[in-house]
């Protein structure tokens, strides 16, 4: 896994950009989520090949696309901790919060950041759309993530309050989301923001293309935003 891992970062361009042990780093990390798959739900890729490129060398293209240095970022719906904590593995400046819904994948997440000694990252349990209403959550962050498979209107309200004014939201998607990304027009307006561009890029290893979408904030997102997640599903903006 260290191999791939190793020759993926360097295809990527971010050898030298990133920690000298940001391969080990991340070789742990996926060693450890396919150990704790056998007893839970964390991800359908069982294989060290596919953990290595579709899931560790996937969130690491982000780094060599987005200046993260420095910055704080807000994962929404971070399952095993994709895209949050393979940034912060290679990014160690960046302040990392992982939010997920389930209690057993967030203390998972939390024991994780401490066996690979990572500093400055936080596991919380919660709703995405509740905590996006607390104080020091909403617009609190230089960028929320997520790599969730729904449409860009529901991520946009979940994820976008959470982004201070000139931050961005960070869309990971396929690169067929052309519609999809039209179809969310108003909703990005409504809610503060505005695509500020995307980047396909090519998983090395692989012949996967994906999507990173940029939506950037220049406006407060309104009071009343997100609705209750009942609501989002049922009327999309």
């Amino acid at each position: 896994m260290k191999d791939m891992i190793s020759a993926g970062l360097d295809s990527l361009g971010l050898t030298g950009r990133v920690p000298p042990d940001a391969a080990d780093i991340l070789t742990n990390y996926g060693k450890l989520l396919l150990e704790k798959n056998q007893v839970m739900n964390l991800t359908a890729i069982r294989d060290q090949a596919g953990v290595a490129r579709l899931h560790m060398l996937d969130c690491a293209a982000l780094v060599g696309l987005v200046d993260l240095e420095g910055k704080t970022l807000v994962d929404v719906g971070t399952g095993a901790g994709f895209p949050g904590l393979v940034l912060k593995s290679l990014v160690p400046s960046l302040q990392v919060t992982l939010l997920d819904s389930l209690g057993k994948r967030v203390n998972w997440l939390n024991e994780v950041a401490g066996q690979l000694g990572l500093a400055g990252v936080s596991a919380i349990h919660a709703r995405a759309e509740e905590q996006a209403l607390v104080k020091g959550f909403r617009d609190g962050f230089d960028f929320a993530t997520a790599r969730a498979v729904a449409d860009l209107r529901l991520l946009c309200e979940l994820c976008l309050p959470y982004v201070k004014v000139g931050g961005a939201f960070l869309a990971m998607k396929s690169t067929d989301c052309d519609d999809e990304l039209s179809g969310a027009a108003h909703c990005i307006k409504l809610l503060g923001g505005r695509v500020e561009g995307c980047h396909d890029y090519t998983i090395p290893g692989t012949d996967v293309t994906h999507r990173l979408v940029v939506i950037r904030k220049v406006a407060p997102t309104l009071k009343g935003y997100p609705r209750k997640w009942v609501k989002i599903q049922k009327d999309p903006l």
